[in-house]
């Protein structure tokens, strides 16, 4: 009979949680943090916030995504455990209390304390402790950052996941981890200009700054999917620069100076970088 009875009720409680409202939930987070990025990238356009306030924005938003991110993935974990924990405690309690029920009513030695059994298996024993609901140190976030990576491992071709592992580990300095990423993103789309300007970015931040070689060959497939990207135009007349080709630097900015909205402190930056290398393109004359 109890056999019978755990035949009915165990199947139930070792369901697993319902992972389509965590993919919901990462979803709608994804969702939300597009919106809130894409208004940042107005607002900088049309030169309502500096470059320096955008990037402080921007790592704001990305490290609360991150945050939700990785909370959504340890409450489905304590919920597996959760539930496991309850199905094993009422598999115990079931056939135990039983004997113990027939001990008590069937046999009135079961009324006395010394034959009573000393302890039963309490029931959630499992449960993890609640979740910090304060800010996140560096070190947490740091954790977090590698739990969303060990998550990319069974899931690869997670887009959104590997755009946030990117611009994580661009916000913490591993640069040659955040290469990697957007190496990755370039791979699972080769026609988004946005990961190719970001994986130059991140392949010259970890050759101390360096845009010759792949950075460069980053820069110019992003520039032919988009010719007018402002990113890349950017990086490319760096990469000029650099090179010590001055003119073709002047070249490339000045085809960003014309995307650039107008009073915007970027515009500003531009105009001074293409004044600054025409002294130099004279001089070199």
């Amino acid at each position: 009979m109890i056999l019978l009875a755990l035949w009915f009720i165990l199947p139930a409680l070792l369901q697993k949680p319902n992972e389509a409202e965590e993919v919901e939930r990462r979803e709608a987070n994804v969702l939300v943090y597009r919106d809130q990025n894409r208004e940042l990238e107005a607002d900088l356009k049309n030169g309502l916030i500096g470059e320096e306030q955008y990037k402080a924005e921007k790592a704001e938003l990305e490290r609360r995504l991150l945050e939700d991110v990785a909370a959504t993935g340890e409450a489905s974990t304590a919920a597996a455990k959760t539930s496991n924990s309850f199905a094993y405690s009422v598999a115990l309690f079931i056939p135990v209390g039983a004997i113990i029920f027939y001990l008590i009513v069937g046999n009135t030695k079961g009324l006395n304390p010394a034959t009573a059994p000393a302890t039963m298996p309490a029931a959630g024993s499992e449960q993890p402790g609640p979740m910090s609901q304060g800010g996140m140190s560096d070190q947490q976030i740091a954790a977090n950052i590698d739990k969303l990576a060990e998550r990319l491992k069974q899931n690869p071709n997670d887009f959104q996941g590997w755009t946030m592992l990117a611009r994580s580990y661009m916000m913490q300095n591993r640069f040659s981890e955040a290469a990697d990423a957007y190496q990755k993103l370039t791979t699972l789309n080769a026609n988004d200009a946005d990961a190719w300007a970001d994986y130059a970015e991140a392949l010259a931040l970890a050759n101390g700054q360096n845009l010759a070689g792949k950075p460069t060959e980053a820069i110019n497939r992003a520039l032919q999917i988009d010719p007018k990207h402002q990113k890349a135009l950017d990086l490319s007349g760096s990469a000029f620069y650099q090179a010590g080709d001055y003119n073709k630097a002047i070249e490339q900015w000045q085809k960003l100076l014309k995307l650039l909205p107008a009073g915007s402190e970027e515009l500003k930056t531009i105009t001074a970088q293409i004044s600054k290398t025409k002294e130099l393109a004279a001089g070199k004359k």
